[in-house]
């Protein structure tokens, strides 16, 4: 009876504990499992879209005619007038290069033509005055007032002076080519500009040895420009010339321009398998050679979800929206986005179509809440 009686009251004590215990159990659960509720908060269901299907070619803008000046003779390259962004005009010499010896080839080029001068005109005398004789010794042997012999040598003596004419009008001739030829020859020692423009590249300092065919300046022309990108040969059959291409460059807005295919160069760079594309461009304020662009290039159309930016939201460099789960309730899924579309962002990765999201979350916490969709 003793053991009965102690058993008792430990029983008691035990079911009251487990009474108790379930009891608080199931009140804390509840508080755990009932979160906030968000009334009012507009929701929307993301779907699956048709967008065109773009890839963007980036390349460089270049003027449309350009020309690199290289030297043609060897020497000393005395002066260098301008450096890369100036703008030069035709004519204008550039470049002088030290040719010494040129210089002496053209002075005896001179000599020689001068010498030529004097020459042509004695041997023209001489021919004239024996062509006179001549005549007159012609008009005596018909009055039979000259010997035979005499005007032979008479006849000769024209002959001759003829002869020596033409050779000493071909001889000045062969000095005039010469002193031509020295002169273009001299003229190499000064580089002009080809055109109104601006120097792009410079590649040669004072003292340096100029060498025939190396380049040393770059000229770009002043007026239209063009998009020059490289395109992967899988892409080629979305291009074709006189197709109209969206292009944007950074550097002036990101309002496209609307640029023209005028030359796809026919042969492909060996290593890298893509062609040169040539754009044409409008005349745009603030537009230069050598600006970054990116030309957008279709290739038809593709299925996409796209999510209003207002319903994004961004926590250090990852950005994410809220997503409403069967439960209504709310939780915060990162995503990858990719190009825009005015108010809309193309989600790459993150979301399902049919799923519901947030609409325009601004600054408030979501996530573990409860949403009330707005009516």
């Amino acid at each position: 009876m003793k053991s009965l009686r102690t058993i008792a009251p430990l029983s008691f004590v035990t079911l009251a504990g487990f009474v108790c215990l379930n009891s608080c159990s199931s009140k804390g659960a509840e508080n755990v499992a009932t979160p906030t509720v968000m009334r009012g908060i507009h929701v929307i269901q993301v779907k699956n879209q048709q967008l065109p299907d773009q890839v963007s070619a980036v390349g460089s803008v270049h003027s449309v005619e350009s020309s690199t000046l290289a030297a043609q003779i060897m020497g000393t390259v005395l002066k260098v007038t301008v450096n890369p962004g100036d703008h030069v005009r035709a004519g204008d010499t550039l470049i002088t290069i030290d040719a010494a010896s040129l210089r002496a080839d053209a002075d005896r080029a001179h000599a020689a033509v001068a010498a030529g001068n004097s020459q042509t005109a004695v041997a023209e005398s001489e021919a004239r005055m024996a062509a006179a004789t001549l005549k007159r010794y012609e008009d005596l042997r018909e009055k039979k007032s000259v010997s035979p012999q005499e005007f032979e040598e008479v006849e000769t003596r024209s002959h001759v002076a003829s002869a020596r004419l033409e050779m000493v009008r071909a001889q000045h001739d062969e000095a005039k080519a010469q002193e031509s030829a020295a002169n273009t020859k001299l003229s190499y020692t000064h580089l002009r500009a080809p055109f109104d423009g601006v120097v792009t590249e410079r590649k040669v300092d004072p003292g340096a040895l100029a060498t025939p065919g190396a380049p040393l300046l770059t000229v770009e022309k002043s007026g239209r420009l063009r998009l020059e990108i490289s395109v992967d040969e899988s892409l080629l059959s979305a291009i074709r010339i006189g197709q109209s291409i969206p292009v944007i460059i950074d550097a002036i807005g990101s309002t496209s321009l609307a640029g023209k295919v005028v030359e796809i160069v026919p042969a492909a760079d060996p290593s890298s398998h893509s062609f040169l594309v040539k754009i044409d461009l409008p005349s745009t304020q603030g537009l230069r050679s050598g600006m970054f662009g990116k030309a957008q290039l279709h290739r038809g159309s593709r299925t996409a979800l796209l999510v209003p930016r207002s319903a994004i939201v961004t926590h250090g460099s990852l950005q994410g929206v809220y997503v409403v789960d069967e439960n209504r309730i709310a939780n915060l899924r990162y995503i990858t986005l990719g190009n825009t579309f005015g108010e809309q962002v193309d989600l790459l990765s993150g979301l399902a179509a049919g799923e519901t999201i947030i609409d325009t979350p601004g600054d408030q916490e979501f996530a573990g809440k409860r949403i009330e969709a707005q009516p």
